[in-house]
C-alpha cells in the first residue's frame, strides 16, 4: 500500500508541504447538472424568478466559492487563483455548469472548480427553490485537469 500523503508518522491529519514543489501552470474542469421542469426552466431562462437573475447570482456564487475552497475543504490550500469561470448550458430537462479555475502554483486546482461548479448548482436550486423543490443535483465531477507532478488528466 502507497504511503497515505495527507496522515503523518503519528496517524494524525496535516497538510502537505508543497514549498519544494515548482511552480507550474494548473488548471482544472469540472461540470454538474440540475435537473427540474419545464416550467422552471422556462421562468430562469426568462429571468422571471422572485429572487432576481439566477444565472448571473449563481456564476458569482461559483467564482466566489473557489476562492473560499480551503476555508471548506479541511486540507486543502489556500490558492492565489488566477482564473475562475463558470458557464451553463440549458439542457431539456435542466441546466448544466461548467467551471475552470486556473492558477500558476505548487498544488492543484481540482477542489476549487469542483467547489465553483457544486456551488452554482446549489445556488440555481436555492434562487428556484420557491417555484419547484424537487429539482435535483447530480453528475458533478472532475472532466480534466492539467499541470503539476502527475501531468494532464481528462475524464473518460
Amino acid at each position: 500500500m502507497s504511503k497515505l500523503t495527507h496522515i503523518d508518522g503519528d496517524g494524525a491529519a496535516h497538510m502537505v508541504d508543497v514549498s519544494a514543489k515548482a511552480d507550474t501552470i494548473r488548471e482544472a474542469h469540472a461540470e454538474g447538472r440540475i435537473s427540474m421542469a419545464l416550467e422552471t426552466l422556462e421562468a430562469i431562462k426568462a429571468n422571471m424568478m422572485k429572487k432576481g437573475d439566477v444565472l448571473a447570482t449563481a456564476r458569482i456564487a461559483g467564482i466566489m466559492a473557489a476562492k473560499k475552497t480551503s476555508d471548506l475543504i479541511p486540507l486543502c490550500h489556500p490558492l492565489a487563483l488566477s482564473k475562475v469561470a463558470v458557464e451553463f448550458s440549458f439542457l431539456d430537462d435542466g441546466i448544466k455548469v461548467a467551471s475552470m479555475a486556473r492558477l500558476t502554483g505548487k498544488t492543484g486546482v481540482e477542489m476549487e472548480a469542483l467547489t465553483a461548479c457544486s456551488i452554482a448548482l446549489l445556488t440555481i436550486y436555492d434562487m428556484s427553490k420557491a417555484m419547484q423543490k424537487d429539482m435535483e443535483i447530480s453528475d458533478i465531477r472532475l472532466i480534466s485537469k492539467s499541470g503539476g507532478k502527475s501531468g494532464d488528466w481528462t475524464a473518460a
